[in-house]
């Protein structure tokens, strides 16, 4: 049975150990240098694998391009103004196209009703790159980049401060899985559902005591600049919450900083922070191509 990839919780904890080992040795073996030198180079050999960007992209897009590439796929990108789904087609008819023609759908989607019909129907693996709701392969990405850090994951601390939103959810629901506590400190009108053991504070100093992790996103999204007068609210609001030097220090002295970027110094994070010595967040966006390199083949080649 084909299997999707929309939230996480479609995964084990097993599976998800395993789809980091195998994340952790497909970086390990990678060598660009040697042409099929690759560890796992041609476990996609002969698919091909649809990419599909309803709004711009830049880590998750290279990612998964040189990811399929790197696996020996073919990936096919397409924007959402490229396809018949912009002018009307529906999203079953448009699933049961996919279906005939590639061997898999990635897709970045203003809307997780949208994925969820598109896998309903779809007769090949989908995978969520990112919705409002959801944005489970950088939880993935993140979970090795914590891996490689520390070792095992199981007891960490993540504190999450600023805004509750997909990327919080998507932490809160493979940290779960991967042993993880973690924590969200966001203001009452931004604070995520209580979901997935997460435990949920307007304290971010009291998050970030004792944390392994510290952990913030953008405050103003995309979905957010077009509303008048929303980014200067979300900011005021948000302001409180900001990741600094004083927030970092109440973490453990061992406490490394992530962002899924893209980052803006001044408003979410600092830029002593984000470029500071305790600063993860490039190992984390390189982890979105070998994480995502296992999940195709955990979805694909198994």
């Amino acid at each position: 049975m084909k299997r999707d990839f929309l939230t996480g919780e479609e995964l084990r904890a097993f599976e998800l150990e395993r789809l980091l080992d195998r994340a952790a040795a497909l970086k390990a073996g990678r060598d660009p240098a040697r042409d099929g030198g690759r560890l796992g180079a041609r476990s996609l050999a002969g698919r091909s694998v649809a990419l599909i960007f309803e709004y711009p992209s830049t880590r998750t897009r290279i990612s998964f391009d040189v990811g399929v590439d790197e696996l020996g796929g073919h990936p096919v990108v397409l924007r959402g103004d490229e396809m018949q789904l912009s002018r009307g087609e529906s999203v079953s008819d448009t699933a049961n196209v996919l279906s005939r023609m590639v061997d898999a759908v990635v897709i970045r989607s203003s809307s997780q009703d949208r994925i969820v019909e598109l896998a309903a129907t779809a007769t090949v693996p989908v995978v969520n790159a990112l919705t409002p709701l959801h944005h489970p392969c950088q939880a993935i990405a993140d979970l090795l980049t914590m891996k490689e850090r520390f070792g095992d994951l199981a007891g960490l601390r993540l504190a999450y401060v600023g805004d509750g939103n997909n990327v919080a959810r998507s932490l809160a629901v493979l940290g779960e899985l991967a042993g993880v506590e973690v924590v969200v400190a966001a203001p009452a009108d931004y604070q995520l559902e209580e979901t997935h053991g997460v435990k949920l504070t307007g304290d971010p100093r009291a998050a970030a005591d004792g944390a392994d992790v510290l952990y913030t996103d953008v405050w103003v999204s995309m979905g957010d600049e077009g509303e008048p007068g929303a980014a200067e609210r979300r900011r005021r609001d948000l302001a409180p919450f900001r990741l600094d030097a004083d927030l970092l220090a109440a973490a453990k002295d061992t406490a490394i900083v992530m962002h899924d970027l893209p980052a803006h110094p001044g408003d979410e994070i600092t830029a002593e922070v984000l470029y500071g010595d305790q600063s993860a967040v490039w190992d984390q966006a390189e982890n979105r191509l070998h994480a995502q390199k296992a999940l195709l083949e955990l979805l694909l080649a198994s």
